[in-house]
């Protein structure tokens, strides 16, 4: 899909539009995920669940972690266990398996931030628009390490963590709450995902959804989706941010 140029960007806001039955998009947010958008930190999710799928007998490939990206860990055993076992991983195999995995994580993780992804949120700042986290993650210290790597950017208040929600994504419940911590509407924000479960979290909760694809699934899985843009980085996003937010102000 090319991303370039205002035709495209106007046929995306008005397919959006027909989907949702809405006469403007009026951005005022900006939900953003955070693996795989704000920290290039994917490959190293992969590499542990991987390596802890091997370990408990599950069969697994490394793309797998890639397409359930954004949903609940406990998803993730249980997919494993199902497709492995034909059965549920007990409660206790969730949890030992989840913390190894998390141990693996944090010795593999180096923290390093998306490319682009400050250009981004410089952009949205300038527009006036609110930033607003909203991840699967359910590190406790996560506010301390979005300040040490964006400062000024986030708050708590502002963010939807996995303490924060009943179902993760590819249910909207994650992005709706987004949007009630903002408080906008449906039409007046817009999702930044890299992972086709979150782009279908954030079209099910009828958002104007952005896919970046930083990792190894082709374009075809965020498009089928349903993401309505798509760029190869955060940096092809922020230089393209002025034309989106223009195109919309044509659309009010």
């Amino acid at each position: 899909m090319n991303t370039e140029g205002s035709s495209t960007i106007n046929s995306a806001i008005q397919k959006f539009l027909a989907q949702n039955g809405v006469q403007k998009l009026e951005p005022k947010a900006v939900l953003f995920d955070m693996d795989g958008v704000l920290y290039d930190s994917m490959p190293f999710h992969a590499k542990a669940w991987k390596e802890v799928a091997d370990r408990h007998g599950l069969v697994s490939s490394p793309a797998d972690f890639y397409m359930f990206e954004g949903c609940t860990g406990a998803f993730t055993i249980d997919t494993l266990y199902q497709r492995s076992f034909g059965r549920y991983a007990t409660q206790e195999e969730k949890e030992q398996i989840y913390q190894e995995k998390a141990v693996l994580f944090s010795q593999y993780n180096d923290g390093e931030a998306m490319t682009g992804a400050a250009e981004v949120l410089e952009k949205v700042s300038a527009h006036g628009l609110q930033r607003l986290v909203v991840t699967g993650s359910g590190q406790k210290s996560l506010i301390e390490k979005l300040e040490h790597t964006y400062p000024g950017q986030f708050t708590r208040e502002k963010m939807v963590t996995a303490f924060d929600v009943t179902k993760g994504k590819p249910d909207p419940e994650p992005y709706l709450m987004g949007l009630k911590k903002a408080g906008v509407a449906c039409n007046e924000a817009f999702v930044v995902e890299n992972a086709p479960m979150g782009v279908k979290a954030g079209v099910a909760a009828h958002i104007f959804t952005i896919a970046v694809n930083t990792g190894p699934l082709p374009d075809s899985v965020l498009l089928e989706a349903g993401a309505h843009m798509l760029y190869h980085s955060m940096r092809d996003l922020a230089n393209d941010w002025d034309n989106l937010m223009s195109a919309c102000r044509d659309f009010r």
